[in-house]
């Protein structure tokens, strides 16, 4: 039986119609565990939440400076885009700075992820093609890396592509893992994508929260601090090339102002890193805060209320900041004209060891 504290409930007319079950990790900058929801270590697909730490391996393969990319570039690497025609018309400039062609992507197209763009696309009879992909920035930073790699392009989305075995590598590390402790499936894009335990990729994003921390502490910072402060910083400075206009990392990362960076995977996982601050300081963090979570049943709608619901549980920005998620943290549900018929509770609470000065339970995460 599934504890009560482990799920979100859908309900139409006070029924219960669903429940969704969730998995979520809280780490601190060391990775250490502080909150847990369901399995905090569940063996899960990062999907493209793992797309900053494929980033990562792409500019410590050098297939960044060399070819001219920017920062907007960079984001684009790490986004899930809506096909808009910046999105679309950025890829084919990245594409022009490596001197490849469309031909050579490969990834396919689809329908966009924007409701918007979709409905223009159908009245303009429009066929999406490879650059119109979600994952397009990333397929070319993966070109880039290969040719910086000697390379080549041929099969550099094969999982034994020299450039996909540095991928590897630097995603075990910024897990913490060894190689064969995560695991590689195919991707919607055709890329290869990393299996590990979900408070892993928690870890990952503290680690890239931390990095941007230490570079503003001016200490020493390591060449990777320094590569994982500049993802973080170029998906915060253009959360409109992560996702889009209405998306849900693009309203996130706007209303938190370049204090976190959060990414959707497919199939419903996401991931958060939040810079040190007060609300971080509370739970007994060292440093950056890193927040992972994975609807069971691949929910994204029930996703983003959950994401929301942590960070309203962890007190992480005040309510007026976390305004603009409202929308996305109690999702209306209303029928074909216009009434109410039921709603979204979270009946779950995070748990963890951390205690207040008298010894109770943390205030925010109190009933």
């Amino acid at each position: 039986m599934i504890p009560s504290e482990d799920f979100v409930v859908t309900e139409r007319g006070g029924i219960v119609e669903n429940r969704h079950r969730v998995h979520a990790a809280v780490v601190d900058a060391k990775g250490r565990l502080l909150f847990a929801l369901g399995n905090p270590t569940r063996f899960t697909l990062a999907r493209s939440a793992a797309k900053p730490a494929q980033a990562l391996a792409i500019l410590e393969a050098n297939g960044f400076e060399p070819y001219g990319f920017d920062d907007a570039d960079l984001a684009l690497m790490c986004a899930s885009h809506s096909s808009e025609e910046r999105h679309i018309a950025r890829t084919r400039t990245m594409l022009s700075k490596i001197g490849a062609k469309e031909a050579d992507l490969r990834c396919g197209g689809h329908p966009s992820l924007s409701e918007a763009v979709n409905r223009s696309w159908i009245r303009q009879d429009y066929t999406p093609t490879a650059v119109c992909s979600n994952c397009s920035g990333k397929h070319v930073g993966m070109m880039a890396g290969s040719r910086a790699i000697g390379a080549g392009l041929e099969g550099y989305h094969l999982p034994d592509h020299p450039m996909q075995v540095v991928v590897k590598r630097t995603v075990a590390e910024l897990c913490d893992l060894d190689m064969q402790d995560v695991e590689w499936g195919v991707d919607g894009c055709n890329l290869p994508t990393p299996a590990f335990p979900l408070d892993r990729l928690a870890r990952i994003y503290a680690k890239l929260a931390s990095a941007v921390d230490q570079g503003e502490a001016r200490e020493g910072v390591s060449t990777r601090d320094a590569a994982l402060a500049r993802i973080f910083q170029a998906m915060a400075r253009y959360p409109e090339m992560v996702a889009g206009e209405g998306r849900y990392c693009t309203v996130l990362m706007r209303a938190f102002d370049g204090a976190m960076i959060g990414k959707l995977g497919a199939d419903a996982s996401y991931a958060i890193g939040v810079q040190a601050s007060n609300d971080t300081r509370r739970w007994g963090a060292e440093g950056a805060l890193g927040i992972s979570v994975k609807i069971e049943d691949g929910n994204i709608e029930i996703l983003y209320a959950v994401v929301t619901e942590i960070l309203e549980q962890l007190g992480i920005g005040s309510p007026e900041r976390r305004k603009p998620l409202a929308s996305f943290h109690h999702p209306s549900r209303v029928n074909t004209m216009g009434v109410a018929t039921g709603g979204v509770s979270f009946p779950f609470m995070l748990g963890g060891s951390k205690s207040d000065a008298d010894g109770s339970r943390p205030a925010a995460l109190s009933r």
